[in-house]
């Protein structure tokens, strides 16, 4: 195992985790945004404004995500696990 193998490794581990986690970070980002955009033009600041709806935004975007992450996630677990051999040499 070289150094060069275990930064690509750690690169695809890190690229993976953001590929899935971006679409609901990006929704909850863009739903927070214009929740503070309407706090601050109506001067309303209740804090369960902001949160319950990136909650259900998260958990909607979750459920629609579901079926790429989890296919991407094994497609990233399988090819992990078919170079094992290649690993220990």
């Amino acid at each position: 195992m070289t150094p060069e193998f275990v930064v690509a490794f750690a690169q695809d581990a890190i690229k993976t985790t953001i590929l899935v986690s971006m679409p609901m970070l990006g929704l909850g980002l863009a739903v927070g945004l214009i929740v503070a955009i309407f706090q601050a033009v109506t001067q309303i600041h209740e804090m369960t404004l902001t949160f319950v709806p990136k909650i259900l935004v998260v958990l909607l975007a979750l459920l629609f995500f579901a079926n790429w992450m989890i296919e991407y996630l094994m497609r990233f677990a399988a090819t992990t696990i078919e170079q094992i051999p290649f690993y220990i040499r």
